[in-house]
């Protein structure tokens, strides 16, 4: 009598899988466990064969195998900001090529909820990536203490990083409104707690300095549209013909608030946002803004956290350019 109930078929193996690729069993292991430790080709041709016969890791069997769990945790100060869409791409694409599992959180722009969740977080992963971090220098060398720790747009001496670098783009647009006739200058700043806020005030105010363009920095209530719609009165009060937003959420609404007040952008008032996020282009007038690359700082922000994890020698890789690009709202100073 047939039996009614139907087996399943076993699960793949790594030794299926090494059969099939003509390799080894501990290749294999090395292929999908630690990724980049043997020949490109080789690995290609063992994740091929792992697809077509359906293998899937086994989390909790690499864990009591290695100690390690295959989770990275970021940390975003603000994961509504639009600047972040394209780094979590390329953060994920990095992720998803090693085999790990990325974890999401969002520290609300609150050093206090940023160290609570990394404590957190660090308990269920194998390292930690902070982007915008908003926490001290040794709180976060004390979180490195415990596990690898790689700051985004933040220096922290003795810890890896990746950052990008704002000269160029800022030279670029200084001398692009210094060609405009533009001499007096206003910062829209950023979190007085943020590393890359102070980043770019620091560079601004050395490259104006050096054209003979004067500066005022015009502090606001944080980094959003609606801070930046509030500023419009402070702004103008500068005497300034062009200001430049620490990002484009704050040049956003600076735009609004203009609009709104009657002041005429770019005939009264030049406006420049930073980072060239999603709808710069679409605005009315569009917005000139400093483009940063932000898919790449997302890769090689795993890519350095996972050579931490492996224990690695580290690589500190060059800050990545900055570049202006040019739009409607920038034009010719008023007469």
């Amino acid at each position: 009598m047939t039996d009614p109930v139907r087996r399943r078929s076993s699960a793949p193996t790594i030794y299926d899988i090494a059969q099939q690729a003509g390799v080894s069993a501990s290749t294999v292991s090395r292929a999908l466990n630690k990724p980049g430790r043997i020949n490109a080709e080789t690995e290609r041709r063992i994740r091929e064969a792992a697809d077509a016969l359906g293998y899937r890791l086994n989390p909790m069997a690499r864990s009591l195998q290695t100690g390690l769990t295959g989770n990275i945790a970021l940390i975003m100060s603000d994961m509504t900001n639009p600047v972040y869409f394209a780094f979590v791409r390329g953060a994920e694409r990095v992720t998803a090529e090693a085999g790990s599992t990325m974890l999401f959180a969002d520290s609300q722009e609150r050093p206090e909820v940023e160290s609570d969740t990394a404590e957190r977080m660090l308990r269920v992963a194998d390292g930690l990536i902070l982007v915008g971090s908003r926490l001290d220098d040794e709180r976060i060398v004390q979180l490195a203490g415990a596990k690898p720790v790689i700051t985004v747009n933040r220096l922290v001496e003795g810890l890896p990083s990746t950052t990008m670098d704002v000269v160029a783009g800022i030279d670029q647009l200084l001398d692009h409104l210094r060609g405009l006739g533009h001499h007096d200058l206003a910062y829209l700043s950023g979190p007085q707690t943020s590393w890359m806020n102070a980043r770019r005030r620091q560079v601004l105010a050395a490259g104006a300095a050096e054209r003979g363009m004067a500066l005022t920095e015009v502090p606001t209530s944080g980094p959003t549209i609606e801070a930046g719609r509030e500023a419009v009165g402070a702004v103008m009060t500068t005497g300034a013909t062009a200001v430049l937003a620490y990002n484009d959420l704050l040049a956003f609404g600076l735009l609004q608030g203009a609009r709104e007040a009657g002041v005429a952008v770019p005939g009264a008032l030049s406006v420049v946002g930073f980072d060239d996020i999603f709808g710069a282009d679409l605005l009315t007038p569009s917005l000139t803004t400093v483009r940063s690359p932000m898919g790449l700082v997302g890769e090689h922000a795993v890519r350095a956290v996972l050579r931490e994890i492996a224990g690695e020698a580290p690589h500190e890789p060059p800050a990545l350019p900055t570049e202006l690009v040019v739009r409607e709202s920038s034009g010719p100073a008023p007469r």
